[in-house]
């Protein structure tokens, strides 16, 4: 039998492969570069966060809360949250503090699809505007902090941002016209700013939303006629802003929406009945509007709410009886109205308290301990 003999070419070939499948790519220097400016601005005095980010150390390898493209070395991501179950916050016992500013050196990270900077409490500043020309950027989570300005006007250029969380801020100014163009945006969060001018007509735009969270600014306006093609929305927070006129009949007709908190506005008219008798609603809250005409007599077995408020407001007229009929009703608030007559009997009545019914016109009976 032949002695196959292996030539030195071809062993050559051999340690070039495995050498070519074993190699790890280093973090780019550019990038490295853009790091450290970004770190330079920035504060976080008690968990020693910055301690892995050392010029000498690859920052692909070790540096807290950055990612990588292993093919590139390019940094694809920063993940740094002040609030976290990650060891080091752990061992700390508390929280974390940063405060300084975000610096433009991020908009160097041209691979980046995620920047989270989030809960940190001190961070001030503005968003730097060339964040917009992060072509790749999914998650933009600058949440809890003191980030003042306003959403930059070319938001809507980050045509792959699914991810956009600004809230608990100081952040002024209107919400962009662009922001709607975001054709992959799945969750919105601009909670607790000072945003102002009226959510945009075309807010309908944004098919794939699922969660807009934007309570607690200074908006204006109506409810847009266009969020009622929004399929996918199922939370939908406007409460403590300044929205007014009547509640669309559409909104009670959404198919996958679960959570409206429309709570602290200026809205006015009649309960559509659509918005009692939807099957699929959680939490409705509708207190402190100024909405009229009684509750509508809609309710059914299907009948399911985690929470029902509709305190604070003109509503007259008797608690319907069909309320009794309902599926579940976990917390129930109808005071400070001017309903009257007896309190139902049954669920949910039997396990509500009387502050569910204080201060209307002329209820009686139930757990008010006053006679019919």
């Amino acid at each position: 039998m032949r002695k196959l003999v292996a030539s030195p070419f071809s062993s050559l070939l051999v340690v070039v492969f495995i050498s070519a499948i074993t190699v790890v790519r280093c973090c780019s220097p550019k990038d490295q570069t853009a790091l450290n400016a970004f770190k330079s601005s920035l504060s976080e005095p008690n968990l020693g966060i910055f301690n892995t980010w050392s010029e000498n150390t690859d920052c692909c390898k070790g540096w807290y809360g950055i990612s990588c493209d292993p093919d590139s070395g390019r940094v694809t991501d920063i993940s740094l949250r002040g609030e976290s179950e990650d060891a080091i916050f752990q061992k700390a016992g508390r929280s974390g503090y940063m405060s300084g500013s975000i610096d433009p050196a991020v908009c160097d990270l041209t691979a980046l699809t995620s920047l989270v900077l989030a809960d940190w409490k001190g961070i001030t500043g503005e968003i730097p505007p060339c964040v917009t020309s992060l072509a790749s950027l999914r998650i933009l989570d600058l949440a809890g902090n003191r980030i003042t300005g306003e959403i930059p006007a070319e938001i809507g250029k980050l045509s792959k941002l699914a991810v956009l969380n600004l809230a608990e801020n100081q952040m002024s100014g209107e919400i962009p016209a662009s922001l709607t163009s975001l054709a992959e945006l799945k969750h919105l969060e601009l909670t607790e700013n000072g945003i102002t001018g009226v959510i945009p007509a075309d807010f309908g735009s944004l098919k794939m939303l699922s969660r807009a969270l934007l309570g607690r600014n200074e908006l204006t306006g109506s409810i847009p006629d266009s969020i009622s093609g929004m399929q996918r929305l199922a939370d939908l927070d406007l409460s403590r802003n300044h929205i007014e006129g009547p509640l669309p009949e559409w909104v009670g007709n959404m198919k996958v929406l679960s959570l409206l908190n429309l709570d602290c506005n200026s809205l006015t008219g009649p309960i559509p009945g659509s918005l009692l008798s939807n099957s699929g609603f959680g939490v409705l809250n509708l207190s402190r509007n100024a909405l009229e005409g009684s509750i509508p007599d809609v309710f059914g077995s299907t009948t399911y709410f985690v929470s029902l408020d509709l305190s604070h407001n003109n509503l007259s007229g008797r608690i319907p009886d069909s309320l009794s009929s309902a599926k579940f009703v976990g917390h129930l608030d109808i005071s400070h109205n001017k309903l009257c007559g007896r309190i139902p009997t049954g669920s949910p009545f039997d396990h509500l308290e009387a502050t569910s019914f204080s201060d209307n016109q002329c209820l009686c009976g139930g757990p008010l301990m006053k006679s019919c």
